[in-house]
């Protein structure tokens, strides 16, 4: 599978989050000690915002993330409030510059880490119901760009987590068609530069790991020595795949079925997910 990386908050370097902590998303694409592979060398890529521009940057490629120089070039020189970054295990698909995370299309960015089970022979019909006017952009061979493309094209612009819901939800009756006891596995980011949602579901209800951050005047009150939390504004989170860092208190698992925004929409981060509708305001 994968790992991967959101930031939201107080503009800093990418190297801040990216280098800084031990462990840190690099150490995990050679060591991770909670994905379902130990490597994740399969690619990799980042993507940010700045405040006069609309769209995202996408920088991705193909070699491992943990002795890439444009990476940490990039990362030591390059600010901003919000930005995803991604290391890949491949399931399967190519390992090429298209098929590595995150995903554009216009302002919206996408990552995702888990699988379609038989997405070998769900991907004609996956695809198929694709938007017309969205299809030609599609670039990869990827079962995650396939479910970027259908919660676009089931109304992400609108409705973030329903399209989320209602791609999921066809992804498990189409498997379910042809005998796939367990279509969905994912953990999803998406972000339209303003707000960022977050996702973890699987069709066994046994999610690939996911955690948000403490908010930071927890920590302050916790840690009141550590300097870097005092630079921090209030709405600053991180969510990810594993944990970075040792900071006693600062990790959150994000419970099953369910998705957060960022930031918070009427005071809550979190709320029930689920792929037949959403069930129910915030439980976090």
């Amino acid at each position: 599978m994968c790992r991967w990386l959101v930031y939201s908050g107080t503009p800093v370097l990418l190297s801040d989050v990216l280098y800084r902590p031990v462990p840190s998303l690099i150490d995990q694409s050679l060591r991770s000690r909670m994905g379902v592979e130990t490597t994740n060398g399969d690619g990799f890529g980042i993507g940010w915002y700045t405040d006069d521009i609309d769209t995202p940057a996408i920088v991705r490629d193909t070699g491992p993330a943990w002795n890439n120089r444009n990476l940490r070039e990039i990362s030591d020189h390059v600010r901003s409030p919000l930005f995803f970054a991604h290391i890949r295990a491949s399931t399967g698909t190519a390992v090429q510059q298209t098929n590595c995370h995150p995903f554009r299309h216009g302002r919206w960015m996408w990552m995702h880490n888990g699988l379609i089970a038989g997405f070998d022979r769900l991907r004609r019909d996956l695809l198929l119901t694709v938007d017309p006017e969205l299809f030609p952009h599609i670039e990869g061979t990827t079962d995650s760009e396939t479910m970027f493309y259908l919660a676009l094209t089931f109304g992400l612009d609108e409705d973030p987590p329903g399209a989320v819901a209602r791609m999921a939800g066809l992804v498990e009756r189409l498997g379910h068609q042809i005998g796939v006891q367990f279509p969905v596995q994912m953990t999803i980011a998406a972000s339209n530069g303003e707000r960022v949602w977050v996702f973890r579901y699987s069709s066994r209800r046994e999610s690939r790991t996911l955690f948000y951050s403490t908010c930071v005047e927890s920590l302050r009150a916790l840690h009141p020595d550590v300097a870097w939390l005092h630079r921090l504004s209030a709405d600053t989170r991180i969510v990810v795949s594993e944990p970075l860092g040792d900071l006693q208190g600062a990790w959150n698992e994000l419970p099953e079925s369910s998705y957060g925004v960022i930031p918070a929409q009427d005071g809550e981060m979190l709320a029930a997910f689920d792929v037949h509708g959403l069930t129910g305001p915030g439980i976090g």
